[in-house]
């Protein structure tokens, strides 16, 4: 298998792109715009896609409505048989699926590889979840009458996935709405196209009917999400991405109280205690940090380390950290890839050019790597002051920075000093500590002794501002539901 096989086998077929496979593709458009999709390791042009306008994107959501009563009229066994078909073709098909991630995105192939098989186990799961769809009676307060609930899929969703996990975070999203029986307009990050495009492929050899999946892609996002926001068809926005953004769709759903789902930014700690596993803690900071190069919502954003071993944290993590090798993602040996774009790079370079004018020390790292691609030497900074820009923001980069605290108080509400809640990770022995450490954070997720928590088993979201609702688990579905209550009288 190379890329250009894998590329040629999933992605010759324009009609995909507004998910009309089998169909005459009629777009307003009619798919003639095209915008570049580059490869950040080499600059390499992958493919030019369709570039779309808000028109189009009107135009998937009516195809999106019109197909929501057959699919929605279906049996629950039914959706999940197609379910089950997608995520066998996901797997068949994974080594294919794995060179495209890597290919656009940059992420190691063995890193693209599990998220490929992360992204199916969602679909798998959902696919489980679509039998289990169940209502309540409840005890009325006469004899006759009977009082019941039943759940009904919501209507079109709107999806709005991010570049750095562009195929885990389409079926995290779409999976439990289709297996509820919704219908999707998807619009991927501009930056990774492909994937979905392959993945959707993919679906519509699995037996999706026509218009129950639909694909928007545009170079510049702002007028697809904002008709996704505002068209009343769509009942339903799910969107993972920035905070900032994530304000401005929720004031544009909000003239049709329109359901939402947001996964927004994170600013997560990372806090090690005196009675820690210093090895073990090392290891779940490299996993939690340095994973897809640092770009995750959940990275580890701020290293806190009691100070009786800050010493032999920083050293051990330091040596740990100069051991990542970074390069293009299809090197075998390669740990660490590009960043997703120039601007990626500049802003990890100001951060440590701000933090070192400061007087913080760079342990390793620091520097960006070659005259072509977008890499990134692992970073480690350590004496960083809190008016820094690294000690404030979240980098989204592979740059890893050292807080020193003494007590357990201090550090947490230094940790919950950030108006993000997402994820936050801490390593610590004794039992009562663990308890009130992961009580105290103000989290949707916390690790306790792992820097890796995702499942599709398990709620994935966060609060405060780091967003609303969860993704994965039973209790993802819900919000791809509406309960009705159903009160029968005269018996």
């Amino acid at each position: 298998m190379t890329l250009t096989t894998a590329l040629t086998r999933h992605l010759n077929r324009p009609e995909l792109f507004l998910g009309l496979a089998n169909d005459r593709c009629s777009s307003p458009a009619g798919l003639s715009r095209r915008f570049a999709v580059l490869n950040p390791s080499t600059g390499e042009l992958l493919a030019e896609v369709p570039d779309m306008s808000a028109e189009d994107a009107r135009f998937a959501i009516e195809r999106a409505h019109a197909a929501k009563e057959a699919w929605a009229g279906l049996t629950a066994r039914a959706r999940s048989d197609v379910l089950w078909n997608w995520h066998q073709l996901m797997i068949e098909h994974s080594d294919d699926l794995g060179a495209i991630l890597t290919a656009e995105m940059g992420k190691p192939l063995a890193e693209a590889k599990s998220e490929i098989s992360h992204a199916a186990a969602y679909v798998q799961w959902y696919a489980e979840e679509a039998n289990r769809i169940y209502g309540e009676t409840i005890p009325g307060p006469s004899i006759d009458r009977r009082m019941l609930v039943i759940k009904q899929p919501i209507g079109v969703v709107g999806a709005i996935t991010p570049w750095n996990f562009p195929a885990s975070m389409v079926t995290r999203k779409i999976s439990p709405a289709l297996a509820a029986g919704c219908t999707v307009v998807l619009k991927p990050a501009e930056q990774t196209p492909l994937i979905a495009a392959a993945m959707f492929n993919l679906a519509k050899l699995a037996g999706f009917p026509n218009g129950v999946l639909n694909l928007v892609y545009a170079s510049e996002g702002d007028a697809i999400g904002r008709e996704l926001c505002v068209n009343p068809k769509v009942r339903k926005i799910s969107f993972t991405g920035s905070t900032e953004v994530g304000r401005l769709l929720m004031r544009q759903c909000s003239d049709q109280i329109k359901r939402i789902s947001f996964e927004l930014g994170g600013n997560a700690p990372f806090i090690v205690f005196d009675d820690a596993e210093i090895d073990a803690a090392v290891e779940g900071a490299i996993q939690a940090k340095f994973r897809n190069a640092g770009q995750t919502c959940v990275s580890a954003n701020r290293i806190y380390v009691q100070s009786r071993v800050y010493a032999e944290f920083a050293e051990k993590f330091t040596e740990r950290v100069r051991l990542l090798k970074v390069g293009d993602g299809f090197d075998p040996d390669v740990t660490i890839g590009p960043l997703i774009n120039g601007n990626a790079l500049e802003k990890i370079e100001l951060h440590v050019t701000d933090a070192v004018q400061k007087g913080a020390r760079v342990r390793c790292g620091g520097r960006r790597l070659g005259t072509s691609g977008t890499f990134f030497e692992p970073t480690v900074v350590t004496d960083v002051a809190k008016t820094t820009l690294v000690a404030q923001d979240e980098t989204f980069g592979p740059l890893a920075r050292l807080f020193r605290f003494e007590g357990s108080d201090d550090v947490i509400r230094e940790a919950n000093d950030t108006i993000y809640g997402l994820a936050a990770y801490f390593y610590a022995s004794n039992l009562k500590r663990v308890w009130r450490v992961a009580e105290a954070l103000e989290y949707g997720m916390v690790g306790i002794n792992t820097g890796r928590m995702s499942s599709e088993a398990a709620p994935f979201g966060g609060i405060k501002q780091s967003g609303i609702g969860r993704e994965g688990s039973r209790h993802g579905i819900e919000d791809y539901l509406e309960m009705k209550y159903l009160c029968m009288g005269g018996l």
